[in-house]
């Protein structure tokens, strides 16, 4: 039996507000590139981008950020390549755990000069291990270090957050 800590219901309510929360901190912004960490902060970004087309007035577009942490760290690949400078960028993921996997995630986007860097995690854990802090949090828990957070992704819409 799976302990959820969000439901779709919740989560779908926590995403209209971040979407809100990224207008206001943009507010005269031109562009916001949505960059969401594969697979989970992909259709996270995806979602975000639908809710900011009716609260944001400049461009949005949607990118995927494939991290491998484990193997390659220092290995980053981009959906496809952009110039970003003068954008903002939202570094999306699912859970924020250790930091480590945002941290990577942003190398790409400082070879370039964009208006801003802001992350964002729809599940943010307390115990941070790397200097990364989370600019949009959907729900915050904290956990101790043996438990796992898992944000299930059914047919491209997040149904869950449970933890293990």
């Amino acid at each position: 039996m799976k302990n959820y800590i969000l439901v779709k219901e919740k989560i779908d309510k926590i995403l209209i507000r971040l979407a809100f929360e990224i207008a206001e901190r943009n507010t005269g912004e031109s562009q916001i590139i949505l960059a969401g960490i594969m697979e989970n902060g992909l259709v996270i970004a995806q979602k975000l981008q639908l809710l900011l087309t009716g609260v944001f007035k400049g461009q949005i577009e949607v990118m995927g950020i494939t991290v491998d942490d484990k193997r390659h760290p220092g290995k980053i690949i981009l959906s496809r390549e952009k110039d970003f400078n003068h954008a903002v960028v939202v570094v999306v993921d699912d859970v924020a755990n250790s930091g480590k996997t945002m941290l990577y995630a942003l190398k790409p986007f400082l070879q370039y000069h964009p208006a801003k860097i802001q992350t964002l995690a729809l599940v943010d854990r307390t115990h941070k291990t790397f200097p990364v802090h989370t600019d949009y949090v959907g729900y915050a828990v904290a956990t101790t270090l043996q438990e796992h957070i898992f944000v299930e992704v059914e047919n491209g819409h997040i149904s869950g957050a449970w933890l293990e």
